[in-house]
C-alpha cells in the first residue's frame, strides 16, 4: 500500500494475515532478498523523490513524454532503524481507492501499463541512519495512448510473525509514491454522471423537516486526471462534495467512483426535486482548466407521514367533537319532541267533572 505523502515513514506490520501469508508464498524463492524487520519491529525508512544530490521537496513525480522517449528520475531511501538493511525495489501500476487515496498494486498482481515503464534495480541496502539515492528510468513506449497513466514505486521489506499453529509467516510492507506520466498527444478531458439515485429520511418529530441522501457514480470518460467537485440539491437545500472532513476525489482515466452526499433539512412535499452539479477538472499539466460540467435532474418521493399522522390526529379529534355535537344536539331534539308529544297527550285527554 502506498504511504501518504505526509507521512512517508512506515513501521514494520506486526499482525499476520491470510493475504499476507499468500504474498509470501508468491514472492517465493526467486525474490530477491528482503530486509527482515526485528521483532520488536524497530525498522522504520521514508522514501521520496530526489534528484542526484537528495530529496528535493516534491510528494511524487509527474513528467510528460512523447512516445519512445525516457526520462530518469530519482528516490531517495531513508534508513531510520539503527541497523543495515535491504530493501527491495518494485514498481507497479497504481490507482485511486474508492475512498479516493493512492495506492498500487499487490506485489502478487501482475502490472500492464505504466508500471512496466520503469526500469530500476531490484534491491538496493541502507545503511542505519543513512540516505540511498537511486535512479529509475521511464521509457513510454511508441505505442502508448496519450493521457495520464499511472504508477508506483516503492521500498519494502519482509517481516515474519509467528502464527497461531506456530508457523512462521511473512508480510511485505512498503513505503512509495506515485509516478504520474502524461504521453503527449491529443488530450480529451471528459466526465460523464450515471446511476443517480435518491432516498429520503423522514423525521417523526412533525415541526421538523427530514433528510436526504444523493448517490450517483462519476466516470472519467477522457483520458486526463480530473479533480471532481460539485453539489447535490434536495427541495431547496444544497450540500457540497467532496465534504470538508473528505480528501480530494481524483480520478484516473476510465476511473468509475460512487459518491454519496447527503443533504439535511430537507422539507417532506411528497415529490421532491434533485439537482446533481459535477464540476471536474484537469490536474497535472492545464491544472484548474474546466471540463464541461455535467447537470442532472431528478427526483424522489418525500411523504410527509409525521405530518399526516397530525393532521390524522386533528382530523380524528375535530370529527370526534363535531359527532359528538351532533349526537347531542339529536338527543336533546329528541327529549324536545318527546316533551311536546306528552304535552300533547296530556291536553287531549278528558278532564273529570
Amino acid at each position: 500500500m502506498m504511504a501518504s505523502p505526509t507521512t512517508p515513514i512506515r513501521r514494520a506490520l506486526p499482525r499476520v494475515s491470510a493475504l499476507a501469508l499468500a504474498l509470501l508464498l508468491a514472492l517465493g524463492a526467486s525474490a530477491p532478498a528482503l530486509a527482515e524487520a526485528q521483532d520488536d519491529g524497530t525498522v522504520t525508512w521514508s522514501v521520496r523523490p530526489a534528484d542526484a544530490s537528495g530529496e528535493d521537496g516534491r510528494a511524487w513525480v509527474e513528467q510528460e513524454l512523447d512516445p519512445g522517449a525516457s526520462a530518469t528520475e530519482h528516490l531517495a531511501i531513508r534508513n531510520f532503524s539503527e541497523q543495515e538493511v535491504t530493501f527491495r525495489i518494485t514498481t507497479a501500476d497504481a490507482y485511486f481507492q474508492e475512498n479516493g487515496r493512492f495506492s498500487m498494486l499487490p506485489s502478487t498482481e501482475g502490472s500492464v501499463d505504466a508500471g512496466t515503464w520503469i526500469d530500476v534495480v531490484d534491491e538496493v541496502v541502507v545503511g542505519p541512519g543513512e540516505v540511498e539515492i537511486v535512479p529509475f528510468t521511464t521509457t513510454v513506449p511508441e505505442n502508448a495512448t496519450p493521457g495520464d497513466h499511472a504508477a508506483g514505486i516503492a521500498a519494502s521489506i519482509l517481516s515474519h510473525q509467528v502464527g497461531e499453529d506456530g508457523s512462521s509467516v511473512g508480510v511485505e510492507s512498503r513505503v512509495g509514491f506515485r509516478v504520474m506520466t502524461r504521453v503527449a498527444g491529443e488530450l480529451t478531458p471528459s466526465a460523464s454522471v450515471e446511476a443517480v439515485s435518491s432516498e429520503y429520511d423522514v423525521s417523526w418529530n412533525p415541526l421538523a423537516p427530514g433528510d436526504a441522501v444523493v448517490r450517483f457514480e462519476v466516470v472519467n470518460s477522457g483520458n486526463t486526471r480530473l479533480m471532481v467537485t460539485g453539489t447535490a440539491a434536495a427541495g431547496g437545500r444544497e450540500s457540497a462534495f467532496p465534504g470538508p472532513d473528505e480528501i480530494d476525489q481524483e480520478l484516473l482515466p476510465g476511473d468509475r467512483r460512487t459518491f454519496t452526499v447527503p443533504v439535511d433539512d430537507v422539507w417532506p412535499l411528497f415529490s421532491v426535486p434533485v439537482e446533481l452539479e459535477v464540476v471536474p477538472t484537469v490536474v497535472g499539466e492545464g491544472e484548474g482548466t474546466p471540463v464541461d460540467a455535467v447537470r442532472v435532474e431528478a427526483g424522489m418521493w418525500a411523504i410527509p407521514w409525521s405530518q399526516l399522522a397530525v393532521l390524522a390526529g386533528i382530523a380524528l379529534i375535530v370529527g370526534s367533537g363535531v359527532w359528538g355535537r351532533r349526537r347531542s344536539r339529536r338527543r336533546i331534539e329528541r327529549l324536545l319532541a318527546q316533551a311536546r308529544e306528552e304535552g300533547r297527550r296530556e291536553a287531549a285527554a278528558p278532564t273529570g267533572d
